[in-house]
């Protein structure tokens, strides 16, 4: 039997300026290293055949299946400020989508399948590690309940990349309701192709936004729309400590999905100022500006949907900023309800926020870890002599100031402490991909071919909210000399 993809190829019925069509490079010698099976069980293909030497080679790029439409997307993008008005997928090539058990249409895309119209010079390759690191944490945001692109599989191509030094090339398999961005409608509009930007609009709201299809004004209300759904993705980064760490234009889905994990991390010690990626050098895309640089990427969006809104230029701005002015109050309801669920409240006080904000300062006072601290303070809910969150304290007093304050607060309502302490670890987990975990799976399999740790691993955060006692040790924070400074891109 030969692999089957039921493909259909919606975007590459849209007009040739929109993409370009592209095969993907044969590699050498593919080799299956994961293969995520449940996912595509979920995409209606057959596992066990997605895991022989044909569907690897299919999953290299080697093979292009039968019914795929290859073809690199165009888009622009605003890059740490600076616009560019031609990117593209210079080493992503879509090879088609399929409509998975739920019936939504989704992406199948391969990472590093070699060079493509838009590579700019680049070889149009991935090298093991960011594979790895995508995988990882793509699947734990996944688990996380976060919305995200998935990855479906990783192979190695038998090739060697040359970045700093020669390492192990490779591809993932990358799968996303959609890979539409701000900046694909950038590109078009800083071509003033309006008739481009109408038909890209009318293509996300059929895709995503159907219920908008009868809308009075589809237009303003697709830019509402993905406001809400941008506003609430990024509330929710923050509860679990993740900093994206390039929040470009050309790095926002029109679909409200996480995408693009190049020098992604998450906070072990609370630091509304962290920063992780090496690019990053002015803090841009810290933790605490992700929802200001959020809304500043919308209003990028909503200046390419101007002409769409109104032939009067005054008119079209006022109604998108009346539009975009609802990411302040989306973001921080879905903020601040996040963080209640996180202490344990199930009503809302006068005072809480402020409760809250108190803790959030202690710890970063006291270099608290981040998911540790509302992880133990669920056990905190139940035994007051549970001292494993003011262990994280260098000043264990001062959470002792906050934690009676805080009980005093919880006392004011009917949920018993089991009641609170089960709904408080459903939303605080106990794994995260920490980032010398990650670090370290990468290593092993860039530098002795294994992949049992990167195994163990991802089997450890499809269970973030588990306490998997087997695992524990998957939970702690780096020691001093495990500390990760500095993520990259991995271009």
């Amino acid at each position: 039997m030969t692999v089957h993809f039921p493909f259909q190829n919606s975007y590459s019925a849209l007009p040739d300026s929109f993409f370009a069509r592209v095969a993907p490079t044969p590699v050498a010698a593919p080799r299956l290293i994961k293969l995520n099976r449940p996912l595509a069980v979920q995409l209606g293909l057959d596992p066990d055949l997605l895991e022989t030497p044909e569907g690897a080679e299919i999953l290299a790029g080697k093979t292009v299946p039968a019914g795929a439409d290859p073809i690199a997307m165009a888009y622009a993008g605003h890059q740490f400020g600076h616009f560019v008005p031609q990117l593209g997928d210079g080493r992503a090539i879509l090879l088609g989508e399929v409509i998975d058990k739920d019936g939504v249409r989704r992406d199948i895309q391969l990472k590093g399948s070699g060079p493509t119209p838009f590579s700019r010079r680049g070889d149009g390759r991935a090298a093991l590690g960011p594979v790895l690191r995508e995988y990882v944490v793509s699947e734990a945001m996944h688990a996380l309940g976060i919305p995200t692109t998935r990855s479906l599989a990783a192979v190695v191509t038998g090739e060697h990349v040359i970045r700093e030094t020669a390492l192990p090339g490779a591809v993932l398999t990358r799968v996303a309701a959609s890979h539409i961005r701000v900046g694909t409608f950038q590109f078009f509009a800083v071509r003033r192709d309006t008739d481009a930007i109408r038909r890209l609009a009318d293509h996300v709201i059929t895709r995503h936004y159907p219920d908008l299809l009868h809308a009075e004004r589809p237009y303003h209300a697709l830019l509402a729309a993905i406001v809400a759904r941008q506003a609430e993705l990024v509330a929710r980064w923050l509860l679990v400590g993740f900093i994206h760490g390039v929040m470009n234009t050309d790095n926002t889905s029109i679909s409200g999905e996480t995408i693009d994990y190049g020098p992604c991390a998450f906070m072990d010690s609370y630091d509304p100022a962290q920063v992780f990626s090496s690019i990053d050098e002015m803090g841009r895309y810290a933790y605490a500006n992700q929802p200001r640089i959020g809304l500043w990427n919308l209003t990028r969006l909503a200046e390419c949907l101007l002409p769409l809104f109104s032939d009067e230029q005054e008119k079209a701005v006022a109604e998108a900023q009346d539009i975009l002015g609802a990411f302040a109050e989306t973001f921080s309801n879905a903020y601040q309800a996040g963080l209640r669920r996180k202490v344990g409240l199930f009503t809302e006080r006068d005072g809480d926020e402020a409760l809250i904000q108190d803790l959030l300062d202690a710890m970063a006072k006291n270099q608290a870890d981040f998911t540790l601290t509302f992880r133990k303070l669920g056990d905190a809910a139940v035994d007051p002599a549970a001292g494993d969150a003011r262990a994280q304290f260098l000043d264990p007093a001062s959470f002792d100031e906050w934690a009676k304050r805080w009980r005093e607060r919880i006392a004011l309502e009917p949920q018993s402490a089991t009641e609170r302490q089960a709904t408080m670890h459903a939303v605080n987990p106990m794994f995260i991909p920490r980032n010398h975990r990650v670090e370290a799976v990468i290593q092993a399999a860039v530098n002795n071919d294994d992949y049992a740790p990167f195994e163990e691993l991802v089997k450890v955060l499809a269970k973030p909210y588990e306490e998997q006692p087997d695992y524990a040790a998957y939970a702690d924070p780096p020691l001093p000399d495990q500390r990760v400074l500095q993520t990259f891109c991995g271009t």
